[in-house]
This record gives structure tokens, sequence and C-alpha cells, in this order.
């Protein structure tokens, strides 16, 4: 923080430190701020390839068994790591497909009065165990891919529509008036003036989507759709640490690898000047 100046208390110091009001002559400048989003860029993946080698080493150190080598190895971590972001990434794209536009159209003023309702049913769809949900779908339709993917949207549908509905709501009215009074049509305003100031919220929403997916999609496994959860699965069925602990640090560094890239997406498409 910086040191409060004459005239200036340190009340409103923090206040302007906490509303993320920097002066010109406090805010940092632009090489340094490149370098510190460089170095955010570089750091995460540096990271996570070095907990993946520490994780090689420690596995390749123990002799194991018949049941530990067939559950950790090469094509079975790889092949579980691909079904995982596969699992992962359809989710989140149904996530975004349902999330977004039903958001935009909870925010215009001839749907509110259906926008408690649907809140309240994305809510419950967050707060049913996944797995309930899982054993559900697989009792009354079928297992696999599909029935997980279901889940998965169910279950990581809520902050997409969340943040779609509060990005768009704190746009500044007097934006909207002023397209309005410019002549542009409603969908254009929408396009042109709505979304953009919206697109950080909505894409910190997806992000926490990602994550959630990444998380939950290790129980995909007990509905025949694979996933790391198949190797976490495998080690506490036969009581191997070994292989829990490898599913487990696999899965976690995936989740901190996907809000990475999440990370530096929301920072490619947020628009110029936000």
């Amino acid at each position: 923080m910086s040191v409060a100046t004459p005239g200036r208390t340190l009340g409103k110091e923090l206040e302007e430190h906490a509303s993320g009001t920097v002066t010109a002559a406090e805010a940092p400048p632009p090489a340094a701020r490149r370098r510190r989003a460089l170095f955010g860029y570089v750091a995460m993946p540096a990271f996570l390839g070095l907990v993946c080698l520490v994780l090689y080493i420690w596995v390749q150190g123990k002799e194991l068994d018949s049941i530990e080598g067939r559950l950790v190895n090469r094509e079975v971590i790889r092949d579980a790591t691909v079904e995982h972001v596969q699992l992962t990434v359809v989710s989140t794209f149904f996530v975004i497909l349902v999330a977004v536009p039903l958001g935009i159209l909870l925010t215009r003023s001839f749907a509110k009065w259906v926008t408690p309702g649907v809140i309240a049913l994305a809510n419950i769809g967050q707060m049913v165990p996944s797995v309930g949900v899982l054993v559900l779908l697989a009792l009354t339709w079928t297992i696999g891919f599909r029935p997980a993917i279901v889940a998965l949207v169910v279950y990581s549908v809520l902050p997409v529509l969340r943040n779609t509905m509060v990005g768009l709501q704190q746009v500044d009215r007097n934006l909207i008036d002023a397209g309005r009074g410019m002549g542009m049509p409603r969908l254009r305003v929408l396009g042109r003036i709505e979304l953009p100031l919206a697109v950080p919220v909505i894409l910190a929403g997806v992000r926490t989507a990602l994550v959630i997916n990444v998380g939950t999609a290790t129980l995909a496994t007990f509905v025949n759709a694979g996933g790391l959860g198949k190797i976490i699965s495998g080690g506490l069925s036969t009581s191997r640490n070994t292989v829990i602990i490898t599913g487990a640090v696999l899965t976690a560094v995936l989740a901190l690898l996907v809000d990475w890239v999440g990370g530096i997406a929301e920072d490619l498409l947020r628009p110029r000047g936000l």
C-alpha cells in the first residue's frame, strides 16, 4: 500500500485500494505489468512440470507390484488424462451453450418473472451431489460418456449463469440509454455495449466451471466414462496408496493447468480498456 500523502486520509487510501482506483502516478508502468504477466504465464506451468517430475521420480523409485503396475503406467495415465480432458471440455462447452443465452434471456425485462425459479433450479443442480445425479442417470438412462456430460453440465451451470446475469446487470444504464438514444436497436445494444462490458465477469464464471468440471469428472468413472477417477478408484478398491496418490496428484495438476489456461483466455478475450 502506498504511503498516505498530505490531504489524503488512511481511510481514503484503503477505500481507493479496495475499489481498485489507482492514480496514474501510483499505477505500475506498462513494462512492469508485462513482466508481471509474463512471470504469471510461465510460473504455473513450470511449477506443475516440477510436480509431475517429482511424482514420476517418486513412483519410479518404488517397487510396484503387478496390480500397481497395471494401474500406473504410461498408457493408462495417457488414456485416462485424455478422457478427463474430453469430459471437461465437452461439458464446459455445453455449459456455455446453455448458461450464457439463458443468462441473457433472464436479464431482459419480459423474463424477470421467471428468473427466481430458474436460479432456484440452478442452485438445486449444484446442491445435489454429483454422484447422485450420475447414479440417477445411470439407472434411468444409460452409462458412459453422455450421462457423465449431462451430470457435469447440471452441476456446473450455475457459475456461468450467475456471472452472465451479474455481468449484464452491472452495465451502466446510462451507456445503454446512450446507445438507444443514438438509434441502436435492442439487439445491437446487447451485442455492442452490454455483452462486451460483461465479458470479464462471464469469463470468470467459465473459468470456475472449468475447474469444477475437472474435479467432478473424477466421479465419471462410476458410470464407465473413464477419466483420472479410474486410477483413483482402482487404487481405493485395491488399497494401493501409490496409485491413489498418483491419480489425486494428476487430477490436481490438471485442475491447476486448466485454471491457468482459463486465466490466459480471460486476459486475451477481455475487451481492450477493461
